[in-house]
């Protein structure tokens, strides 16, 4: 037995020997022998910091489309992030699930639906089609494709070239707390249709206007497609009000954004909040330590993220997590676009939010301090 900061231990004896051995017998474990795991002074995430580089997930994409069909069974060609100290699931957080998928020219994924929250994100190509709930989505570069919770959902490659994306998706939450439900669908997709704009966008992606027809509060976003052209706008101007002299950007030379879900202002799903952040080239972040885990990719540009003091190089399609109060900070060698997907929506329904500053010995402002 160890004993914890502040308790002395017991002395051994048969009798306290017998004790340890009925505790395992009767199911049970004492709290003395257990503080520092359940109860540590500060997050001990197993979750570890951890690079993946866009270069060598492509490679091993490809093949696996060269060599695994894609079809009812399988369902997708996913290739799931997984976390060195998570192993062995595929989890890239306690939280998140985060992989590359690629389809094929020609390709159909088939149509099922599940109770996980997910999303698309496309860094880079076009062609492929996801169809939600019977509605046909374009994927292109720069756009972020919502796919909520129990939506029935396929997609399918209308080209002669290959694409990949990244989902995100809270499987291990769901997975941890048992609600998983699943249930296939069309063997193929339910309209093979390629329109520009998906129908939901239509309706709902105007600024400020929500239609008269729809005024309830819905539990996760109604637009299936967050366009890259509104996002690089929003962070075009946050970065000229700057220049300017007028407030807009999160830190001197970061704009940043959030995904919104239009009939609540909340986030755009219940479990995992969606961001975009452009920083001026030369320009580095506060290092800061967040509750709560996230995933971020490089968009476009280049620069480092410090992630427990260690220093990584980014380029174009690299992925990197930073599990809970481990300290980041990034730098931006030329101006450096990142997509960041987190648990943000859970750790703050749970009121456990907090932000520390450790060059300033600061906690965030409404957050835990």
């Amino acid at each position: 037995m160890t004993a914890e900061p502040g308790h002395t231990a017991p002395d051994s004896s048969p009798e306290l020997d017998r004790l340890y051995d009925d505790f395992i017998a009767n199911s049970t474990a004492p709290l003395w022998t257990q503080t520092n795991d359940l109860m540590p002074m500060a997050p001990k995430p197993a979750a570890e910091p951890h690079v993946w580089k866009w270069s060598a997930l492509l490679d091993i994409a490809q093949r696996a489309g060269d060599l695994v069909p894609v079809g009812r069974g399988g369902e997708r060609r996913a290739i799931g992030l997984a976390n060195p100290g998570l192993t062995p699931t595929a989890y890239v957080t306690p939280t998140l699930w985060c992989a590359i998928q690629w389809l094929g020219p020609h390709e159909t994924a088939p149509e099922h639906r599940h109770a996980q929250n997910a999303f698309r994100f496309v860094v880079e190509g076009e062609g492929v089609w996801t169809v939600v709930n019977g509605d046909p989505v374009a994927m292109r570069r720069g756009d972020l494709l919502m796919t909520p919770g129990w939506a029935f959902h396929g997609h399918h490659n209308d080209t002669d070239q290959p694409m990949a994306w990244i989902d995100g998706l809270d499987v291990p939450l769901a997975h941890d707390i048992d609600l998983g439900f699943f249930e296939f669908g069309s063997e193929r997709v339910t309209d093979d249709s390629t329109p520009a704009v998906s129908r939901s966008e239509r309706l709902w992606a105007h600024p400020g206007l929500t239609p008269l027809s729809s005024q309830q509060a819905q539990v996760a976003t109604p637009i299936a497609a967050y366009r890259w052209e509104h996002t690089d706008r929003a962070l075009t101007e946050q970065l000229k009000l700057e220049d300017e002299g007028h407030p807009g950007t999160v830190e001197p030379g970061h704009a940043a954004v959030k995904y919104t879900n239009p009939t609540d202002g909340g986030d755009v799903l219940p479990t995992i909040r969606c961001e975009f952040h452009r920083l001026r080239a030369g320009t580095t972040t506060a290092t800061r330590q967040e509750v709560g885990s996230s995933v971020w990719q490089v968009f476009e540009g280049s620069g480092t993220v410090v992630l427990a003091g260690e220093t990584r190089e980014l380029v174009k399609g690299d992925l990197f997590v930073v599990p809970s109060w481990v300290p980041w900070s990034l730098h931006a060698g030329s101006r450096f676009d990142l997509f960041r997907f987190s648990d943000a929506p859970v750790i703050e329904r749970l009121k456990f939010q907090r932000t520390y500053y450790p060059d300033t010995g600061r906690f965030h402002a409404g957050s835990r301090g």
